[in-house]
């Protein structure tokens, strides 16, 4: 038995494959996402078209959407769930792990699902904004008054302990 690609902890015959075998078995949005995130791993285009909602369009962008399941998926992280504004309507915040030509990369997402006609479809999503790194508040005092301990992350904003860095 092989484990689910969608880090569900269940194996995929009892987790992600019945919904790729029969949409309706995608009783939440994050079922839902999950079994796409899978669908990606096993290169299940058809699928992940026909999970789009028909408002997309996805037929018409399916060479587009193969080449995206082409990637080396590598982890599913699901971070959040949340309904919508309504009963048909859900958000599931994930991260998705792949590399491309030898390169890690983490896709963020906040994806809106609705409900129509008993079957869950994916709609669109938001990526989060990336925050600038903020600079050290002790950077903006007088060198005289600066006071860091060893132990401290230093400064300079290596991450590293200012005794191991630039102490």
């Amino acid at each position: 038995m092989n484990k689910c690609a969608c880090n569900s902890g269940k194996n995929y015959q009892d987790c992600c494959q019945p919904i790729h075998n029969n949409h309706e078995n995608a009783a939440t949005p994050e079922r839902l996402m999950r079994s796409r995130y899978c669908a990606h791993v096993h290169g299940l285009v058809d699928f992940v078209v026909a999970t789009y909602h028909p408002s997309c369009h996805a037929e018409e962008q399916k060479d587009d959407i193969a080449q995206s399941i082409n990637s080396d998926w590598k982890g599913l992280e699901v971070t959040s769930v949340a309904p919508g504004s309504h009963s048909d309507e859900g958000y599931v915040t994930f991260k998705a792990y792949f590399t491309d030509a030898g390169k890690e990369y983490c896709l963020e997402e906040r994806s809106r699902f609705v409900k129509e006609n008993g079957l869950w479809f994916y709609i669109d999503g938001t990526f989060p904004e990336e925050q600038p790194p903020q600079p050290d508040v002790r950077l903006q005092q007088p060198v005289s008054s600066l006071k860091v301990g060893r132990n401290d992350p230093c400064i300079c904003g290596s991450g590293k302990k200012f005794k191991k860095c630039c102490g």
